[in-house]
C-alpha cells in the first residue's frame, strides 16, 4: 500500500529540475490515483 493510493495529485515541476511528466509517470505505477494537474514551472 502508497501512501499516494486512491488520491487526487497535483504535480508542480521545474524546468531546472525534475519536470512534471516525468513526476507524473511515477504517479501513474500507483494503482487508483488521479492527475488532476500537472504542471512545469521556471522558479527563477
Amino acid at each position: 500500500m502508497s501512501i499516494l493510493e486512491n488520491k487526487k495529485i497535483l504535480i508542480i515541476g521545474d524546468r531546472d529540475g525534475i519536470p512534471a511528466p516525468a513526476i507524473e509517470e511515477c504517479v501513474n505505477t500507483v494503482p487508483n490515483t488521479e492527475v488532476v494537474f500537472a504542471s512545469t514551472e521556471c522558479f527563477v
